[in-house]
């Protein structure tokens, strides 16, 4: 979303899925099972950058006369539109516009369309297109759902230029992640034009001069490749991004464009939204489905963060969220998305069986917060108790299975899911004197309430969970015995489904969030200042686990899954 020239800027990042680097977790007193690191999506090499000079001065919107300038982004098109029309401080008029699209058919490409004409004498113009890595971000704020920052975080391996080709090469310290990018040009000019360019390990700018004459325009098509891996090596990105970059010139601005419609012709034919009567909420729907499609489509077994890839909040972890609000979207129009996150999250299971171990459970505990599978969020009550993850997880496999009847996702992904979260359940609860089955000291999706005895969301969840994995290991015999299920384990499983404990307040009849939450005293909102939320910045969480209020709508959630 930010501007071409890049500055000003509101955050300047680019982000690839599962590019981060590791930080330390400090701790005033340290606790057996508390992560000792945690993880951090890293802002990578940014390519969207494109320095306008006119006659010596930069294009800058806060100088000089900005007398128009629109930014539309076609849901249909799947692009960018920027035009603008500026006088320099000196008196220069021209008219300004940049397209820029992430391509959907060509996962590694980027590209942009930049064109410059004067609109009165003739310029002299100069144009600078970059690459840049380890560019300085804003600073932090005091938010604690905001980035850790880090300063520096690539590390520069290869730069090389030539002609109007550039790649930079760089590794993260600590993960082990290479990232490479790459930019070329097409210049389309009816005057002369004079090019160059120049490299440095942390940055390539390509440079363009040229005079034009009123009514001729400057046409500058900037290609960009990225790779990314934990594996391969220096001349294996590189590779990568070179060849990335050939096929998206080979396949021009052009043929990228229509690429990128006839994609979303399609993705709009079986996933778009019609509402009558609200045009805001319309735009609004299908705002969120581009976002959603944006994130997800070609992330290709790698998680999906909560922010998807529009910023660094939250560090960039994938969270219960992303079963639970993205991959019902996804699994009803973009099936194989779902089913590749879903992948991800299986191949992820040696670290949750590992952490489940570390907190004395069995099965698989999946991670409340993570990037690579490794539970990487610090001792918090609200998150390390929230182990409904695992049932939100199972609750994704049963619904992609359900809706697309996919039988060999089931026996190779969906049933280990399946079994190693309902062990978890069968482990994490227990039959009480009364007979029901009930999973004390956890945490629901209201992060205001923790450590909660038979929260309702969770307990139907693991039920739903648990009858899943019953049904699936009976579908499927055979490969639930090479998970080591058997008779006596499916029939735990479905008496402990069939026994559930789902708390009812019967005065006031009503199921309340969890176990006596309703006795909790009300929190004091006529006391509580517009100014004071959210409350979670104004007020110590102890005081709002052991008070009637909510953060996220746990109990309505519960009901809906119900």
């Amino acid at each position: 979303g930010n501007l071409d020239e890049g500055e000003p800027h509101g955050l300047p990042g680019t982000y690839l899925n599962s590019v981060f680097e590791f930080r330390p977790l400090p701790y005033a007193e340290a606790g057996y099972g508390y992560p000792e690191s945690g993880q951090t999506v890293i802002n990578v090499t940014n390519g969207k950058l494109i320095r306008l000079l006119v006659e010596d001065e930069p294009f800058d919107v806060r100088y000089g006369e900005l007398r128009a300038h629109e930014r539309v982004l076609s849901l249909r098109d799947g692009v960018l539109r920027r035009t603008a029309e500026w006088t320099s401080p000196s008196g220069h008029s021209m008219h300004i516009s940049a397209t820029r699209l992430v391509s959907f058919t060509q996962r590694a490409t980027a590209a942009i369309l930049y064109e410059v004409r004067p609109a009165d004498g003739p310029l002299h113009i100069v144009l600078q297109s970059e690459l840049v890595a380890n560019e300085q971000l804003p600073a932090m704020t005091g938010d604690p759902r905001a980035a850790a920052a880090l300063a520096a975080p690539l590390r520069p391996e290869q730069h090389i230029a030539h002609d109007a080709r550039a790649r930079l090469v760089h590794s993260t310290r600590k993960s082990g992640r290479r990232v490479g990018a790459a930019m070329d040009h097409t210049v389309d000019c009816p005057a002369d034009v004079r090019t160059d360019i120049e490299c440095s390990p942390d940055t390539a700018r390509f440079t363009l001069t040229t005079r034009l004459q009123p009514g001729q325009t400057l046409r500058v098509v900037k290609f960009l490749a990225y790779g990314w891996s934990s594996v391969r090596s220096i001349p294996g990105i590189s590779a990568q991004v070179e060849a990335a970059l050939t096929l998206a010139r080979n396949t021009g601005w052009d043929g990228l464009l229509a690429e990128q419609r006839e994609y979303l012709d399609d993705y709009w034919a079986r996933a778009d939204v019609d509402l009558d009567g609200d045009p805001e909420v319309q735009q609004a729907v299908r705002f969120a489905l581009f976002q959603v499609l944006q994130a997800s489509a070609r992330a290709e077994q790698r998680p999906i963060p909560a922010k998807g890839l529009t910023g660094p909040g939250y560090d960039g972890h994938a969270f219960w969220d992303t079963e639970t609000y993205v991959l019902p979207m996804l699994t009803y129009t973009t099936p194989h998305a779902a089913a590749d996150e879903l992948r991800w999250r299986h191949r992820t299971l040696p670290a949750a069986r590992k952490r489940a171990r570390q907190l004395t459970l069995d099965g698989a505990a999946f991670p409340w917060r993570t990037i690579n599978g490794d539970e990487c969020s610090g001792y918090w009550p609200a998150g390390t108790a929230a182990f409904h993850i695992n049932a939100d997880i199972a609750d994704a496999a049963i619904r992609l299975v359900q809706a697309t009847r996919d039988e060999a996702f089931e026996r190779e992904v969906g049933l280990a899911l399946l079994v190693q979260t309902a062990r978890l359940w069968a482990s994490l609860g227990c039959h009480g004197p009364d007979g029901r089955f009930r999973i004390d000291g956890v945490t629901g999706p209201d992060e205001y309430s923790a450590l909660a005895d038979n929260n309702v969301y969770t307990n139907l969840m693991a039920q739903r969970n648990l009858r899943g994995a019953v049904a699936a290991a009976k579908r499927h015999p055979d490969q639930a015995a090479a998970l080591g299920v058997d008779d006596d384990e499916i029939a735990a499983w479905q008496l402990a489904a069939d026994e559930m404990f789902v708390p009812y307040d019967d005065k006031l009849g009503v199921h309340p969030q969890a176990e006596e939450f309703t006795d909790h005293e009300v929190w004091d909102f006529a006391r509580t200042r517009p100014d004071q939320y959210p409350l979670l910045l104004h007020f110590p969480y102890f005081q709002l686990y052991r008070k009637q209020v909510v953060k996220q709508a746990d109990l309505v959630l519960a009901l809906f899954r119900r």
